[in-house]
């Protein structure tokens, strides 16, 4: 159960979200970043080496088909005995399973072994993944006071982007400091193993916080849910769907930018290695350093507006910037990443906060699990595959855009039309969640675009 303590401040909790949450993805991106070694080390040598990258990154969206299995079972954890609970059971077990990975056996060591465990410790991963980033927006924005929530959230995507970066930096150190025969050999574990320390840390530092105030309130009235997840299918089926079409856009445009584009530039472009990360690390940096300019907009004209002119953004976008990072010059491949991390921050930071605003108290963590989960095992996580196989198989280096803007597409009518204002609604609220999807707040009575 959770504990009676004092909420800690609101530094505090956001420090804390932002350390976890950093471990959490640091372990995730690596693998991303290590995908072509991966392909080469954990499959027979003599596969095709666009057949191994694939096969490597169909491993990779593996993890992401366990999310919605993680999201059924930290979700409810986090709604039957706290939000700590649950996101120290998610930073425990993402560590494990990204040492593990470092540890692992190859395929001329191990034959068919390797990667079987390889996909072993993925579905650990994505389980993992399934409850941290809903779980760390709950803990954070239900710690948060009302007009600072979209700022506060900003953390949670910020810390996504500065885990990726600081992924990407190591990777390049790696590159340009190891022999391609070092790095084979044993280079590529180094990353996979600085997760034992960090996971580490990260649970001593959940571990201190108390619970949110939003949660205390909860048990102190009597109202924790046995059945969390029966309850979120029966009152809260379009917030779940709207949930499911916003983070489809959110989670597919951030992977992209995150681990695609990487291997996009490497593979498809022809880029060197080590360009291509440096490339892409400037690119992030500017995305981190949007977040926190997202969230204020957010907190001051709302989260609907920010996220359908995000959504709008990747309908235009993304055909133009791959036009511009296929050409392989330096400028036009960081500009266009820039593009799209202006229209990744409007979404992933309203995203982040409509987890929380959308749902009721009680059953939070189960409900914004469930579409949130979905989205990103099925549409979001096999994105980096499918821009892949977009590419190899019709040859033409734009191609990996039309998935981003299909996705788009059809999410902008349903978010028109159904997505609520949620900035300053009651999050302490059992009921307006649930029955209330009209424009709450200051925001969206000015803007005039309340559902």
């Amino acid at each position: 159960m959770s504990t009676a303590a004092p909420a800690p401040s609101k530094m505090r909790v956001a420090v804390a979200v932002a350390i976890g949450n950093f471990m959490e993805w640091f372990d995730f991106a690596v693998y991303g970043f290590f995908a072509v070694i991966i392909g080469q080390l954990f499959f027979p040598e003599d596969t095709d080496p666009f057949v191994a990258i694939l096969s490597s990154l169909a491993v990779f969206a593996v993890g992401f088909f366990m999310r919605p299995l993680g999201g059924f079972i930290l979700g409810p954890i986090g709604d039957r005995y706290g939000r700590r609970t649950a996101l120290a059971i998610s930073v425990l077990a993402m560590g494990i399973a990204t040492t593990i990975i470092g540890l692992l056996p190859v395929y001329s060591v191990a034959g068919i072994l390797a990667p079987m465990l390889l996909v072993l410790c993925r579905c650990v991963q994505g389980l993992s993944a399934g409850g941290e980033w809903t779980g760390s927006a709950a803990y954070l924005i239900e710690s948060t006071p009302t007009p600072h929530r979209g700022k506060f959230g900003s953390v949670i995507s910020a810390t996504a982007a500065l885990a990726t970066i600081v992924g990407s930096l190591f990777a390049l150190t790696l590159n340009n400091v190891l022999s391609e025969e070092d790095l084979l050999a044993w280079g590529w574990r180094v990353p996979f193993l600085l997760a034992a320390p960090l996971a580490l840390i990260g649970l001593y530092i959940r571990m201190r916080l108390g619970e949110t105030p939003v949660y205390q309130q909860v048990e102190a009235q009597g109202e924790v849910q046995k059945s969390p997840i029966l309850r979120s299918l029966r009152q809260n089926m379009r917030p779940i769907l709207l949930t499911l079409a916003i983070a489809a856009v959110q989670g597919t445009g951030f992977y992209y930018l995150a681990t695609y584009v990487v291997n996009y530039l490497t593979t498809t472009v022809g880029l060197e290695r080590g360009s291509a990360l440096s490339l892409s690390a400037i690119g992030l940096t500017v995305y981190m350093i949007l977040c926190p300019i997202a969230g204020a907009l957010s907190d001051r004209f709302g989260r609907r507006r920010l996220n359908i002119i995000g959504t709008i953004g990747y309908i235009v976008l993304p055909i133009p910037v791959f036009w511009m990072m296929s050409s392989g010059q330096a400028m036009p491949v960081v500009i266009g990443i820039i593009l799209l991390t202006m229209t990744q921050s409007l979404v992933s930071v309203t995203t982040v906060v409509m987890l929380v605003e959308l749902f009721p108290a009680s059953n939070r963590s189960s409900a914004s699990a469930i579409g949130f989960n979905i989205a990103l095992a099925f549409i979001a996580g096999p994105a980096a595959y499918i821009g892949m196989w977009l590419a190899g198989t019709t040859g033409d280096p734009v191609s990996p855009s039309w998935y981003m803007v299909l996705l788009a597409v059809l999410a902008l009518p349903f978010l028109w039309r159904w997505l609520p204002e949620t900035a300053g609604r009651d999050i302490t609220s059992e009921h307006e969640a649930v029955r209330g999807h009209e424009p709450v707040t200051a925001p969206a009575t000015r803007d005039g675009v309340g559902a």
